[in-house]
């Protein structure tokens, strides 16, 4: 298998109230959950390529506890990227190159479609946003806990990125068009974090 590396960070927006109970394996708080998560890569490599300052999201649907219930997702790749580069993204957020990425694919039941597209993505530790025109938007900016500070989350069953602490957000501003999806909410959850991802 080839090796890689990823680390970065990331960012998650979906319809539950914050904090999303399905990062604790329970029901979405409205039986469904619609949710858009985000990567942007600050080092990377899949064995000679670099993959360093690339964004890759997906739109992600289950119609139920999403650890008990099938995913239908939509993954958008930054078109930055050149043909070696998409190759390789589309290898480790596939699936098909072990790591987490692959942990996370097997819960995907229908893959709607994947996409090229313009990617603006950006994170300052208290806010963390994604758009891609004429398709998404998704702003999220951290909750504030004792004293002003961060509310963060560690150990959760159901985890983006494993091994680092989630810090709970809510939306300001989330749509989602495109497929046979229209998404539209604001206030709702929201994490954040550090990744790092690596091949097995």
């Amino acid at each position: 298998m080839t090796p890689w590396n990823l680390s970065g960070t990331y960012f998650e927006a979906c319809n539950c109230e914050a904090a999303c109970p399905c990062i604790f394996t329970s029901p979405p708080t409205e039986g469904e959950c619609k949710a858009m998560v985000a990567w942007h890569i600050d080092k990377g490599a899949y064995a000679e390529t670099s993959l360093d300052g690339l964004n890759i999201a997906l739109a992600v649907h289950a119609p139920g506890t999403m650890v008990a219930t099938k995913w239908r997702v939509a993954a958008y790749f930054d078109d930055k990227a050149t043909a070696a580069q998409s190759e390789a993204l589309h290898a480790i957020f596939g699936g098909k190159s072990g790591g987490h990425p692959a942990v996370l694919a097997s819960f995907i039941g229908e893959m709607v479609g994947a996409k090229s597209v313009p990617m603006v993505y950006s994170a300052d530790g208290r806010k963390s946003s994604l758009s891609i025109p004429g398709v998404a938007e998704a702003h999220i900016e951290q909750l504030d806990g004792q004293g002003g500070g961060p509310i963060t989350i560690e150990g959760h069953p159901l985890c983006i990125a494993p091994g680092k602490s989630a810090t709970v957000a809510r939306s300001s501003h989330f749509n989602l068009d495109d497929f046979d999806w229209s998404w539209k909410f604001s206030g709702k959850s929201g994490l954040m974090s550090p990744f790092a991802y690596a091949s097995d």
